[in-house]
């Protein structure tokens, strides 16, 4: 059973549901703050993302201090940590970025300098250069799923961090001959933060994750220009 669907648990419960109790009890439960660090789904994609409550004040500041491509306003999921720990108390960032089972060294450098940033933010570790960050991501107030309207395979015409428009072609689906070929569109305009890795899919599977930007007419994220950036920033410089 998936961990992040069991909390806060119960100490008679699955196996997922003990976890989910003992962590939140001995960990949670004595905390202020907390970040939750996620890989995208299997066989998908993310583009390094902060996804919290935007509208609360605090979780905003914190939100920008971690400093990733994009911050994207999230409801709370039942069973969630991040649900489990508001009814605590507790405020949580969810950082997403990179695949399952693979390292992505971008999607780890940007959440290394995010934590660092964070911790800055807070007062825990003292570096002058992670405390002055003031950075202002582009927010997402909602984002939606671009689905497949035929099975076939997928041959997609964008990349993570594109910007896109209102009905842009974002890709084909075809048939195994390439005789019958469906445009993939965006029904609305924004910024490419997931997408499917798979080359098959069947009508209705979930291909690109498109967030709603106020900048996205004119913001895309170049991961090659991140990766550039990350690298000439030394990630744990820390005052003495």
């Amino acid at each position: 059973r998936d961990l992040n669907r069991a909390f806060p648990g119960s100490a008679q419960g699955s196996l997922a549901s003990q976890l989910a109790h003992l962590f939140m009890t001995e960990v949670v439960r004595r905390s202020q703050f907390g970040i939750d660090l996620h890989s995208a789904a299997i066989h998908r994609s993310n583009l390094p993302q902060v996804r919290a409550d935007l509208s609360d004040p605090q979780t905003l500041t914190l939100a920008r201090a971690f400093n990733a491509p994009v911050l994207v306003n999230s409801t709370l999921r039942d069973g969630s940590l991040r649900q489990a720990a508001r009814e605590a108390g507790v405020t949580v960032l969810l950082y997403e970025a990179g695949e399952a089972l693979r390292f992505h060294e971008v999607a780890i450098r940007t959440g290394v300098r995010g934590v660092l940033g964070v911790l800055a933010k807070l007062d825990m570790l003292r570096s002058r250069k992670l405390a002055a960050i003031d950075a202002k991501p582009p927010r997402a107030l909602s984002s939606y799923w671009v689905r497949a309207p035929i099975s076939g395979i997928v041959r997609s015409q964008c990349r993570l961090g594109d910007a896109v428009g209102e009905q842009a072609r974002l890709g084909v689906v075809s048939d195994p001959f390439g005789e019958i070929e469906e445009p993939i569109e965006s029904r609305r305009g924004g910024l490419i933060i997931g997408m499917s890795k798979l080359p098959i899919v069947n009508r209705g599977d979930a291909l690109f994750h498109v967030a709603q930007v106020a900048r996205s007419d004119d913001y895309s994220v170049s991961l090659s220009e991140l990766q550039q950036e990350l690298e000439d920033d030394p990630l744990l410089e820390v005052d003495h």
